[in-house]
């Protein structure tokens, strides 16, 4: 069975799931019709992969990887802000939320809705006859995705309820919060316990499924957060120094290094023409959130906004675009010439577009500041179906063999200092960057030799923002490595800086100076609907 195939199969039982567990939303029936009990489910093989399917639902809402984590909160940073008005969509770029918004709360609502879907197949999934290794590969993948979801709420909102058992009744919603340090305690151990169960990245041939370097990737990730603020738990560096290297030494992953040439003769640019053409790299891009635009597909649907942000565009064959994410100038400046990301992951053009054609204007080089992001561009995408006005079938990635290597070498750096090891590591992402050969040592791509721990340490974050701009990572580095508050007060003073108008200054500016002026920013708060119904729930400080 071929991988295209397999994942389409996957997305049908996960359109399948979700009309399934939509009833549940039925909550004023008194007798429900159409309300599937779990005792008269979770009887087959197929009962527990369309339940999985369900598990893995939420990361493509709206309020997750459709949007929200790298769109509302993850667009003011030093990577890029939002250029238009806040009003309540966009209200998260310019930190002029409180407990009442969407986001807010959808961010919130979402990953329990994973955790409670995750509880009921664990809890089930010992029920149907079936072959055992497909059994604990099902097992696996929850328990990894409960602990996925935890870590996205602890690391947003702080301590968080610990929910490890599906809900029994709906009376009981006094539920106290958790500390964090407990709640990542938990987030181990369900990675860890999935990590020999769920299935290796050659067999399941896509990116939508937990593989096992995917759960040792994430696992280094995790370690790195419990490092930095506000835990500060230093032994996590070796931990994470770990798993980064069980990634490494499995041999099941590895950088992308060759291009298509007949669209780019970048490697670097390759990644994510493959995303909008919904090619599976699952070396390079070891889990993606999976939309499914592309086909024609009448069963299931669904669609993110990844690109749709991106290079302006009235043209809806080329691809609609607002251009909502701009770069900053320090992004920009960041790269050097010679290296190939910068005039990818920022546009160098724009168009001049009606809605039937479209014409590339290139910019002014003077003109930096506001330039687009370019990295998700929807002239890849295919005419097979109607491109759509909002919505887009590319693939978010959320892990990719990049990130697992400058983790490597940020935990390397932090365990035993800027060794052959760390060096390698990094400089293997960055030759790929300038378009060489990952394994050869090169004098324009390289890092200096000889730097000291603190000078690699700011290595390190430099290239991560090279590297991973726009992929909702900065923001949560930039608060684990303790530099938030004063990156947004220097981001404000750059924009104040720049050949911006004064109008655009203001309007620009206000969400850094916003995020700078009080801690409370470096979490969310806790939602009104859950402050409202669960008595025993506490607010986060300032809010």
């Amino acid at each position: 069975m071929n991988q295209l195939y397999t994942k389409r199969v996957f997305l049908l039982l996960l359109g399948l799931a979700i009309m399934a567990l939509s009833s549940c939303k039925k909550l004023l029936e008194k007798e429900p019709t159409d309300f599937v009990q779990p005792q008269n489910y979770f009887n087959s093989e197929a009962d527990l992969n369309l339940a999985l399917a369900g598990v893995y639902d939420p990361l493509g809402s709206e309020y997750l990887y459709a949007s929200g984590l790298w769109f509302q909160f993850g667009n003011c940073t030093d990577e890029s802000f939002y250029p238009n008005s806040a009003n309540a969509f966009a209200a998260p770029m310019f930190y002029q939320y409180d407990y009442t918004n969407s986001y807010v709360s959808g961010l919130w609502e979402q990953c329990y809705i994973g955790i409670e879907r995750a509880n009921l197949l664990i809890e089930n999934v010992s029920k149907p006859v079936m072959d055992e290794k497909r059994r604990q590969a099902i097992l696996g993948e929850a328990l990894f995705l409960r602990g996925f979801y935890h870590f996205m709420l602890v690391s947003n909102y702080g301590d968080v309820p610990l929910k490890l058992a599906s809900t029994k009744s709906v009376n009981v919603v006094e539920i106290p919060r958790t500390p964090s340090a407990q709640v990542y305690a938990q987030v181990l151990k369900d990675m860890q316990d999935a990590e020999l169960k769920v299935n290796k990245a050659s067999t399941i041939g896509n990116s939508s499924r937990i593989s096992q370097t995917t759960v040792e990737g994430m696992l280094a990730r995790v370690c790195l957060y419990m490092a930095g603020n506000p835990l500060n738990d230093k032994a996590k560096y070796a931990d994470a120094l770990t798993w980064a290297q069980k990634v490494v030494n499995s041999g099941e992953n590895a950088l992308l290094t060759t291009p298509n040439l007949t669209y780019t003769n970048s490697p670097y640019s390759q990644i994510f023409i493959n995303e909008a053409q919904d090619v599976y790299d699952v070396k390079e891009c070891m889990w993606e959130a999976d939309f499914n635009m592309f086909g024609n597909n009448t069963a299931f649907s669904e669609g993110g906004r990844l690109g749709t942000y991106g290079i302006a565009c009235n043209n809806l064959d080329t691809g609609y675009a607002s251009s909502n994410v701009r770069t900053t100038i320090k992004l920009y400046n960041l790269y050097q010439a010679a290296d190939r990301r910068r005039d990818w992951a920022i546009a160098p053009f724009t168009y001049t577009s009606t809605t039937t054609s479209a014409t590339r204007v290139p910019y002014a080089a003077t003109a930096v500041i506001n330039r687009a992001c370019g990295k998700w561009r929807r002239s890849f995408e295919p005419l097979s179906s109607p491109k759509q006005q909002f919505k887009s079938g590319q693939n978010f990635p959320i892990l990719r063999y990049a990130d697992v290597l400058l983790m490597l070498a940020e935990a390397e750096n932090e365990v035993n200092g800027p060794t052959a090891t760390a060096y390698n590591a990094i400089n293997s992402v960055r030759r790929r960057g300038y378009a060489l050969p990952v394994n050869v040592a090169s004098a324009v791509a390289d890092l200096a030799p000889g730097l000291s721990k603190n000078s690699f340490r700011q290595a390190i974050m430099d290239e991560r923002a090279r590297e991973l701009c726009f992929e909702a990572l900065r923001k949560p580095d930039l608060i684990r490595w303790g530099v938030f508050t004063q990156v947004m007060s220097a981001t404000a003073a750059e924009i104040n800086g720049s050949n911006a108008t004064a109008t655009n200054k203001a309007l620009w500016s206000l969400g850094y100076n916003t995020a700078a002026s009080s801690s409370r920013y470096l979490l969310l708060p806790i939602p009104a609907l859950e402050i409202n119904v669960n008595r025993a729930m506490t607010q986060n400080p300032g809010w």
